[in-house]
C-alpha cells in the first residue's frame, strides 16, 4: 500500500491520479490532498477519499472547506505555502504527486525531497527554476523523482534497463499544439478560446496556452536536462502531431527506442504511481493498422519564438530559466484575461530576459527573489 499526497488534486493531473487511486484501492491510500481555490471540488474529493490532511490557498478557503466537510472524520486543514509544504513532508506519506501549477509547486517539491519522499513530478517549473537545487537535494536525501509528463515518462521508460553512458540523444516529441498549422500572420488575432482547443490532450489552461506557443516544449527541454543529466546539445525537439510516439532515445550504436501509446495521461501517471510495476488500466493500445502515417518535423522557431527563448535560457543557465518561467506565467495570465495578444507573450518574455542581471550558482533565496523581480518586470511591461 502506497500512501499518497496529491498536490494539485483539483487540476487535470490530480484528478487523473485520484481516478487511478480509486480504481486500485488495494494499492493506494490518499493521505493528503492540496488544491488552490476550487473548494467545492476539493470538498467532494475529501468526502470520497477521507484524507488525513487537506490544504487550500488561504484562510477564507480553509474556513469554507471546514464547513463543506463538517461531516467527515477529523481532518486537519492547512492553508498557504506552509500548508502545501507540510502536506508534502508528512511522515505518513510515501509518494508525493507534485502537480501544482506553476512556480507555486517549487517549495512543496523541495519539501518532499528534503524529507526523502519519492516524488511523481508533473510540476516542471520546479526543475526549470531550481533544477540544480532540487536534484542535488534529492541525491543528498535519497529521494526518488519519477516524471509524470508523457514525454519525460517516455524517456524514463526507454532508458530503463539501459546504460546511461550509451545514450547519444533524446528526441523530445511535441504535438505542435492547436496552432501548428495556423499561418504565422494570423497568430496575432488568435483568441484564448481558440488557443485552448488542444487537438490531442486535455490539460489546464496555462499548459494548453504554453503548448500553443511551444513554450511548454521549451520548459520540458530545460526539465529534461536536469532529470536525465544531459546537455542541451543532446536534446532535439521533434514535432509529431499524432501524439502517438511520446518521445525517443538514440544510443551510440544507432539504435532508437521509443515509447508509444494513446494520448492519455493516465498511462504516465499510473506508471509513476506504481513504478516499477505497471497497472492493468484496461486502456487500448493504438491500432497501428488504422493509424496511417506517423509524421515528424522540425519546429519553426521563427513562428514559435517562445521555444527559441526557452532554448536560449537553457543555454545561458544561471537564473535565466527562472526569469523565463515567471515572465511567461504573467504573460499567459494576461492573454487568458484578454489583456495581451498571443504574439506579445514572447515579446514580454524576451524583454524581461533582456533586463535581467543573472545570478551565478543561485540559492533558493536568489531564485525566489529573481522570480518576484521577473513577475513585477513583466507586469510593468504589460
Amino acid at each position: 500500500m502506497k500512501h499518497l499526497a496529491i498536490l494539485g488534486s483539483t487540476g487535470s493531473i490530480g484528478k487523473n491520479a485520484l481516478r487511478i487511486a480509486a480504481a486500485f484501492p488495494e494499492r493506494f491510500s490518499v493521505t493528503a490532498l492540496a488544491a488552490g481555490g476550487n473548494v467545492d471540488l476539493l470538498a467532494e474529493q475529501v468526502r470520497r477519499f477521507d484524507p488525513e490532511v487537506a490544504v487550500v490557498q488561504d484562510e477564507s478557503s480553509a474556513e469554507a472547506l471546514r464547513k463543506r466537510t463538517s461531516g467527515s472524520r477529523s481532518i486537519v486543514i492547512f492553508h498557504g505555502p506552509e500548508g502545501y509544504q507540510a502536506a508534502a513532508a508528512l511522515d505518513s506519506v510515501d509518494l508525493v504527486v507534485s502537480a501544482m501549477a506553476g512556480a507555486a509547486g517549487l517549495l512543496p517539491t523541495l519539501a518532499a525531497v528534503e524529507h526523502g519522499k519519492t516524488v511523481a513530478l508533473a510540476n516542471k517549473e520546479s526543475l526549470v527554476m531550481a533544477g540544480a537545487l532540487v536534484m542535488d537535494t534529492a541525491r543528498r536525501k535519497g529521494a526518488g523523482i519519477i516524471p509524470i509528463d508523457s514525454e519525460h515518462s517516455a524517456i524514463f521508460q526507454c532508458l530503463s534497463g539501459n546504460r546511461r553512458k550509451d545514450l547519444k540523444q533524446i528526441l523530445l516529441t511535441a504535438s505542435g499544439g492547436p496552432l501548428l498549422n495556423t499561418p504565422e500572420q494570423a497568430l496575432k488575432d488568435i483568441t484564448p478560446e481558440t488557443a485552448l482547443r488542444h487537438p490531442n490532450w486535455d490539460m489546464g489552461p496555462k499548459v494548453t496556452i504554453d503548448s500553443a506557443t511551444l513554450m511548454n516544449k521549451g520548459l520540458e527541454v530545460i526539465e529534461a536536462t536536469w532529470l536525465f543529466d544531459v546537455t542541451l546539445d543532446m536534446i532535439r525537439v521533434v514535432i509529431h502531431p499524432e501524439s502517438i510516439v511520446h518521445s525517443m532515445v538514440v544510443f551510440f550504436d544507432g539504435s532508437v527506442m521509443a515509447q508509444l501509446g494513446e494520448p492519455d495521461m493516465r498511462i504516465p501517471i499510473a506508471y509513476a504511481l506504481s513504478y516499477p510495476k505497471r497497472l492493468p488500466l484496461e486502456l487500448s493500445a493504438p491500432d497501428f493498422t488504422m493509424l496511417g502515417a506517423l509524421t515528424f518535423r522540425d519546429p519553426d522557431l521563427k513562428k514559435f519564438p517562445c521555444l527559441a527563448l526557452a532554448l536560449e535560457a537553457c543555454r545561458a543557465g544561471q537564473t535565466y530559466p527562472a526569469v523565463l518561467n515567471a515572465a511567461d506565467e504573467v504573460a499567459v495570465h494576461a492573454f487568458l484575461n484578454h489583456r495581451l495578444s498571443l504574439a506579445r507573450i514572447s515579446e514580454v518574455v524576451e524583454e524581461t530576459m533582456n533586463k535581467h542581471e543573472p545570478v551565478s550558482d543561485p540559492g533558493l533565496s536568489d531564485i525566489l527573489a529573481v522570480d518576484g523581480w521577473a513577475r513585477q518586470t513583466a507586469e510593468d511591461l504589460l
